[in-house]
């Protein structure tokens, strides 16, 4: 997997995430000296971890043949005495048992970027010419 990213061509401090043939946008708040024309990178940090919990839960239910029609799931950060808190609150929509539900829960927590996130991070760091 190769993100790569650089100045926005306009905006202040805007810039042009690219993956693949994806291509998105990330900016900070006008008080911060951007122009608020994207998520921060702490939204997408929250995204990611949002969105591959939702996807995970999606795949693990249709292989069990699950009744789950949706998973709605909303992100915040909190941060007190130098560490940060990720609190993510999981919605399923449809008519599963406590069982089911439970189990979802439990798989919640096996979501690959949940795994990276609360595993040993390495970054490794260098200039390019």
């Amino acid at each position: 997997m190769t993100v790569t990213v650089r100045k926005a061509a306009d905006g202040k401090l805007k810039q042009q995430v690219q993956y693949n043939q994806h291509q998105w946008f990330s900016d900070v708040a006008v008080e911060l000296g951007g122009d608020d024309a994207g998520p921060d990178p702490h939204a997408l940090l929250g995204a990611a971890l949002g969105s591959c919990t939702a996807l995970t839960l999606h795949m693990y239910a249709k292989r069990k043949n699950w009744p789950l029609e949706d998973v709605q799931v909303q992100m915040d950060e909190q941060s007190a005495d130098g560490t940060a808190t990720l609190v993510r609150r999981i919605s399923l929509v449809g008519a599963l048992d406590t069982s089911q539900r439970e189990q979802l829960l439990a798989i919640a927590n096996k979501c690959p970027i949940h795994k990276i996130l609360s595993g040993k991070i390495v970054i490794d760091t260098a200039l390019t010419e």
